[in-house]
């Protein structure tokens, strides 16, 4: 029992795709069909008793910001160092686990990769404290272990052959709720579902998986942070393991995977910026970002955003289109927006799906849009319209300290996952709600 690509050793902040070397095999045979096979090229010991494997000697990956891609490994893999990627890998294992994240590691992201325990009391992933997207688990007793203290972020991965569900062993998910907004306390109680008075509009209308991100077939090439400061500067194509800060009008990151552990932003823009382009960008802020994007003179559009703290900010000459923003991160004392401004103008938002639930620990967080003026003089010119929001405590939070104008909500439809309504504050001064067209999802009544 062999790696099929063992190659040498992980290098930080790089590619590892190693080509095939050739490997030395010595071949020990004792008495009752005990065979012992050292590979020199990987230096772990593989035992066969009667021509079953007994152990093996896992991969430790033990240099941070490295990443592993494209290899099958049949053994354990240990993750010893911060900041370790896992993508596009194939485990076949058995033993206690196929893949440990050991004491005190921060930031593993496990992305793309097919895990199969090939014994049945095997774990997929363990303990906690990692990100998984997209991965694929069969056979294990356990897919993704975590726990209150030590949780994972899971999004958009199998346990043989079924989207995955589960949460946090033991965890009622209950997060103690904010005082409700006193202005708002018509909206306290959860208005009972009625029976639809006209067919929904298909939940695929609005940006998912498939039609967000990268593009499937897009070949990415491996970059680190970036700084970008040339004026109608493009970048395209890159898997970034890293942030990416902008200081230059016209600029465009196109096609890209961005994937970064600042504990501030994944993309900041910087003064000079102007007209920035965000397009078809898969954005992870692996458990770690404030927030996304902040926070002003930026197109997104198509963009798949998801684990962190806060999606993006809204100051002015921001525009969020046919986006999919979702799976948040909930740390100790955090007040989570899917969307946010605090000030500024000509702000669009149309045509995105907006998720501030998760329906794992029945977590709403606050909200999928909240605004106010309290980093500006006020909030002017902002549409939001043609969305689908879940989730907040309210789904919409209208700040009763807003000073605003020409702020319109028409045309978006909205789930019952929230905590106490679907918006705060909808008749304050500034603020249009067209109330026909803000309806509920299920039914197209309106919401208030």
């Amino acid at each position: 029992m062999t790696d099929t690509n063992a190659g040498p050793p992980i290098e930080p902040a790089k590619l590892v795709r190693p080509a095939q070397p050739a490997r030395r095999r010595a071949v020990l045979v004792g008495v009752f069909g005990v065979t012992a096979v050292l590979l020199a090229a990987s230096g772990y010991l593989v035992l066969t008793v009667a021509g079953r494997p007994v152990r093996a000697e896992p991969m430790v990956l033990d240099q941070p910001a490295s990443v592993l891609w494209g290899q099958t490994v049949n053994r354990p893999i240990e993750v010893a160092a911060d900041n370790v990627t896992i993508r596009r890998v194939k485990v076949r294992t058995g033993g206690a686990a196929a893949i440990v994240i050991r004491p005190g590691v921060l930031g593993t992201l496990i992305e793309d990769t097919e895990i199969r325990c090939t014994s049945a009391g095997t774990d997929g992933v363990v303990p906690g404290g990692y990100s998984a997207l997209r991965v694929r688990v069969d056979g294990c007793r356990q897919a993704f272990r975590q726990t209150d203290d030590n949780p994972a972020t899971i999004v958009e991965s199998a346990q043989d052959g079924k989207p995955y569900r589960g949460g946090v062993p033991g965890s009622t998910g209950s997060v103690p709720p904010p005082a409700p907004d006193p202005d708002s306390r018509a909206m306290a109680e959860r208005p009972p579902y009625a029976p639809a008075a006209a067919p929904p509009t298909p939940i695929t209308y609005w940006p998912g998986p498939t039609n967000t991100g990268v593009p499937a077939g897009t070949a990415l090439r491996n970059s680190g942070s970036l700084s970008l400061r040339t004026a109608g500067q493009v970048v395209s194509g890159l898997n970034i393991v890293g942030c990416v800060t902008v200081a230059a009008a016209n600029v465009q990151i196109l096609r890209s995977r961005i994937t970064c552990n600042s504990t501030t932003y994944s993309i900041r823009t910087l003064p000079g910026t102007s007209n920035l382009l965000i397009q078809d960008v898969e954005i992870n802020g692996m458990a770690k970002n404030s927030a996304s994007i902040c926070c002003s003179d930026y197109t997104l559009r198509r963009g798949n955003v998801y684990n962190m703290i806060d999606g993006p900010r809204l100051a002015s000459n921001t525009r969020v289109f046919d986006s999919y923003i979702h799976s948040l991160t909930r740390v100790a004392g955090s007040h989570n927006d899917v969307l946010q401004s605090t000030g500024g103008n000509n702000i669009l938002i149309r045509h995105n799906t907006l998720l501030s639930y998760n329906p794992v620990t029945r977590d709403p967080f606050n909200s999928c849009l909240t605004i106010g003026s309290e980093t500006a003089p006020s909030l002017t010119n902002l549409t939001f319209e043609d969305n689908y929001c879940n989730g907040g405590n309210y789904s919409i939070g209208i700040s009763p300290r807003l000073v605003g104008s020409s702020i319109l909500f028409k045309n978006n439809k909205y789930g019952r996952d929230y905590r106490y309504g679907v918006v705060s504050g909808w008749n304050r001064a500034g603020v249009t709600w067209d109330r026909p067209t803000n309806v509920y999802f299920d039914n197209g009544r309106p919401v208030v």
